[in-house]
């Protein structure tokens, strides 16, 4: 009886130990009653990713993280071991992305099934993918806002030197005596302005008289409209005669008369003909003189001695 109750003992035990081994995997995610499938990934940086973390497929979790170590290659990169316990098709293009699952940072692994028609193995090692964490992904956004802040700062940095820069003694007193002359030049403009209403105040009369001549003579242009088309076409019809007279034929015969008249001139010139002769020759102008004396002689004589070339005779 005693020896009963030691192997009653014993057995309980045992199986209190295989149950306390199936619920702390159990618990862990892990059936040991079910069959199960491994996948490996491989990647640069888990942070964040941890043994039991969930793996889920189109949002059903299907899986946990069973292992993440080191690969063993010296080449950095973190393996990490996926069991599934539902027997799904996994293609062999499959990806394994590691994704924020939470606000507070918990990681989880997404099977983004592939469309090959070839089926990933147990013990296979799927693709990898990280998704950007949220520290990244607000850094990401951050980052622009702050450069554009930086350059801003930067800006108003410059400007603010300018600013000092133009503001010294020397320039406030410029801008002031600008600003004065700015006043005097608006004063004199009013000034001007004043004086350019009472000219047309005072002699808004003569402007009056003077736009009421322009007035008439428009008025004037309107009515003789007629007039002005028939003196347009009265040149007009000059016109068109003037291009149909042979001019040309009016112009040759003018340059022969010229041309004749050119060598009648040089024939004078050159002492040619009665013409050159009287112009070159003197001798008929002194005998012309002379006979000219004679005849002044001749008539004084005349009047002096009439009886001398008159005789009277009664009977």
């Amino acid at each position: 009886m005693k020896r009963y109750k030691q192997i009653l003992i014993g057995v309980s035990f045992i199986f209190a130990l295989l149950l306390f081994i199936w619920g702390y995997n159990y618990l862990k995610g892990k059936n040991l009653l079910e069959k199960q499938i491994i996948y490996y990934a491989a990647y640069h940086n888990v942070s964040g990713l941890t043994n039991s973390n969930p793996v889920y497929i189109n949002g059903v979790r299907v899986g946990q993280v069973s292992r993440v170590y080191l690969n063993q290659d010296m080449s950095g990169n973190v393996m990490v071991m996926i069991t599934l316990h539902q027997s799904f098709p996994i293609p062999e293009n499959t990806i394994a992305k590691i994704f924020s699952a939470d606000l507070m940072g918990s990681k989880a692994i997404e099977l983004m099934l592939g469309d090959a028609k070839s089926l990933a193995h147990s013990g296979d090692t799927l693709q990898s993918a990280t998704e950007a964490s949220l520290k990244e992904a607000v850094s990401a956004q951050v980052q622009p806002i702050k450069l554009k802040a930086e350059r801003l700062l930067s800006s108003i940095d410059s400007l603010v030197v300018a600013i000092h820069t133009v503001f010294t003694e020397n320039a406030v007193q410029n801008l002031t005596q600008s600003f004065n002359d700015i006043r005097k030049t608006f004063s004199h403009l009013e000034s001007a302005t004043s004086n350019i209403d009472t000219l047309v105040d005072s002699q808004s009369n003569r402007i009056s008289s003077i736009l009421a001549n322009i007035d008439s003579i428009t008025c004037t242009l309107n009515e003789s409209r007629g007039d002005i088309k028939n003196m347009i076409a009265n040149l007009s019809t000059f016109s068109d005669t003037l291009a149909s007279t042979d001019i040309s034929k009016t112009i040759d015969h003018a340059n022969k008369s010229l041309e004749q008249l050119q060598f009648i001139l040089t024939q004078i010139n050159e002492g040619k003909g009665t013409l050159g002769m009287l112009m070159h020759n003197d001798t008929l102008y002194i005998e012309i003189n002379k006979s000219a004396e004679e005849l002044n002689k001749l008539l004084k004589d005349i009047r002096e001695n009439p009886k001398r070339y008159v005789k009277f005779s009664l009977f």
